[in-house]
């Protein structure tokens, strides 16, 4: 019977041809547009300021600070201020003053981040002028200590060396939007469990069952596995969509840095957790609309709150702790920490312990709303 049970749910899911786009063609759409769309937005090498430069100083390490923004890649020279993002004016006296500073002025309006960052490759640039000179000027006194400053590099690589919990690999769009949009899939199981559930309690399917001494948990269970069994299909899609779609489209490819058992683990606890809230919500619907109406909206909030649909961390400090409050943001921290931090299953055990517990907790109350249901008819 209860091999049985789970046969009927399959077969009713893949009828559901609406179902199926939501659940698999959705979610892989998103994958690939959200990944091309924000391409630039997470690639340091797309980043390009716009300068006017003023030399007031005319002498060889002024000349060389202007050579070197000319051929740095990140810098875009424009001829006159009012196009300029950036104005750079390098004042009299600037080789021979130790004191003299050069000028910056801040056109429009910019982001304090991206004048850092602006600030941060033109010093590189500036450094790399006055070691040159220096060097040029040490080259009749001492060869070794013109080798030295000419060996001598500046930049961020070079004095830092940067791993990810020994992952060499840096963050990508890729890798944001892929756990972003699986978690965010997974949640709309709401939509064929909905029409199940409503189908089946005005039919009395269930109450049929029930008066055959079919258990609530075996009802429930029998619901619960072929939805699991769904979801890690879209897992396994959405994965093969971000490895292999997507850099077809010119998009870093998907790169798993961690564990595959510590994925499979939390592919299965978010599983729960999607499936509980959906069985809560279905069996506490009057009709099949208004269960995927409230479906809907809850799972958008869940994403607006949970990260999915801005990444949490260019989000305000207040709103970073309010996604908490979501557990799609417990299940895309968990997939981060694997593609990004090489994490295994220890590294998130506590975010599958609590999807697990939220997942079974909320299909332990929706099991006892339907008994509820059942016996009273309703």
């Amino acid at each position: 019977m209860f091999r049985a049970m789970i046969q009927k749910e399959f077969l009713l899911v893949f009828r559901d041809k609406h179902a199926l786009l939501a659940l698999f063609v959705m979610p892989a759409i998103f994958i690939l547009i959200m990944s091309v769309a924000m391409k630039d937005q997470f690639s340091t090498n797309s980043i390009e300021f716009k300068v006017f430069v003023k030399d007031s100083d005319n002498t060889n390490v002024s000349k060389k600070i202007l050579k070197n923004i000319e051929e740095d890649k990140k810098f875009q020279i424009v001829s006159n201020t009012q196009d300029a993002e950036f104005f750079i004016k390098i004042p009299q006296k600037f080789e021979e003053e130790i004191e003299s500073k050069i000028s910056l002025s801040v056109q429009g309006a910019i982001k304090n981040n991206q004048i850092t960052a602006f600030k941060a490759i033109l010093l590189e640039d500036i450094l790399h002028a006055k070691l040159d000179t220096m060097a040029e000027h040490f080259k009749n006194q001492s060869a070794q200590a013109e080798k030295a400053l000419q060996n001598l590099k500046i930049s961020s690589d070079a004095i830092f060396s940067t791993k990810y919990n020994s992952s060499i690999h840096i963050p990508n769009a890729t890798q944001q939007s892929v756990p972003a949009w699986i978690v965010f899939g997974m949640f709309f199981v709401i939509i064929p469990m909905s029409t199940i559930y409503v189908n089946e309690r005005k039919q009395n399917t269930l109450a049929r069952l029930h008066s055959m001494n079919v258990s609530i948990v075996s009802m429930s269970i029998s619901k619960a596995i072929p939805y699991m069994v769904i979801n890690q299909i879209q897992v396994v899609i959405m994965l093969g969509v971000g490895k292999y779609i997507v850099p077809l489209f010119d998009t870093p490819a998907l790169l798993i840095n961690g564990s595959l058992i510590a994925l499979g683990a939390i592919s299965i606890a978010l599983s729960s957790t999607a499936i509980g809230i959906s069985s809560l919500i279905a069996v506490s619907a009057k009709s099949s609309e208004q269960a995927t109406t409230i479906g809907g909206i809850l799972n958008i909030l869940l994403g607006a709150i949970g990260g999915v649909m801005v990444p949490k961390f260019i989000m305000p400090e207040a709103m970073q702790k309010l996604t908490e409050l979501s557990p799609m943001s417990w299940g895309l921290d968990g997939f981060l920490d694997i593609f990004l931090l090489s994490a295994d299953l220890s590294m998130i055990l506590s975010k599958v312990t609590l999807l697990l517990s939220f997942g079974v907790g909320s299909l332990i109350i929706s099991m006892l709303i339907l008994d509820y249901r059942i016996k009273k008819g309703i």
